[in-house]
């Protein structure tokens, strides 16, 4: 039988004007006018164009607060790793002296990208060349153990899409960072393991994430819808997508 007198308790009323203040702050902030080169490896390019094109999500499909917790979370555990990888005697660089992260302005800057950091030298007995890309990510127990058995290229093809194209478009502003291996750290919310491991710069993905970039802006731009990835809403990737309904009542 329905409660229709229930009143959400003590713990669920703190948490909702929690929610609500970080969806307030969320809908204040200014919306990316670019393609973020962290994204092209999304499965679903007609995905990346709404990205690209700012449309909105459907209704009822917004950034819940616990997500935007989870985001914030993410952030600090990530200034920790920072905070580690340096007293542990790396010289790891996360902003420009102008105080901005590095990164990648292309194609008329409509293809940008910022890097979490730059390894400029490290430990003596850490085998490691220089200047290498560092990528932070922090996941739950599940994702953590499959990336650590499988590496990151098969378990997180996104974040191996991210580390190719940072590289490449690095290269002019920090030579050398294509030709050594970036460092990527994963850090597990749920123990705090982590998981170091060397990624050589794979030229042909950063490519096809280059080219798939000039497609999906290329045909925004002039109004064409490109495939979707699945073929059927059912699809795993169509459940998280915050388009689903717009993206199947298109043609």
């Amino acid at each position: 039988m329905l409660d229709y007198n229930h009143r959400p308790r003590f713990h669920e009323r703190v948490n909702a004007v929690i929610d609500e203040a970080l969806a307030r702050e969320r809908a204040a902030q200014v919306s990316r006018t670019y393609l973020g080169a962290s994204r092209l490896g999304v499965a679903c390019e007609r995905a990346l164009q709404y990205e690209y094109a700012q449309a909105a999500v459907d209704p009822g499909r917004e950034l819940p607060g616990r997500v935007l917790r989870v985001f914030e979370v993410g952030h600090a555990l990530e200034d920790l790793a920072i905070r580690w990888l340096r007293l542990a005697g790396f010289e790891l660089y996360t902003r420009r002296a102008d105080g901005e992260q590095f990164g990648f302005s292309v194609a008329g800057g409509r293809i940008q990208g910022h890097v979490d950091g730059i390894l400029a030298a490290g430990p003596a007995d850490i085998e490691l060349a220089y200047p290498a890309l560092w990528e932070c990510k922090t996941m739950n127990d599940k994702s953590w153990r499959e990336t650590v058995k499988q590496g990151v290229a098969r378990a997180k093809p996104i974040y191996a899409a991210q580390i190719a194209v940072y590289q490449a478009y690095m290269e002019g502003a920090v030579p050398g960072i294509a030709s050594n291996p970036a460092l990527f750290t994963a850090i597990n919310k749920d123990s705090e393991e982590i998981w170091f491991e060397l990624v050589p710069f794979d030229g042909g993905l950063a490519q096809r994430m280059s080219d798939r970039a000039v497609r999906v802006i290329t045909a925004t731009e002039a109004g064409e819808l490109l495939p979707r990835h699945a073929t059927t809403p059912t699809h795993v990737t169509c459940k998280s997508c915050p388009w689903q309904d717009r993206c199947w009542g298109s043609a």
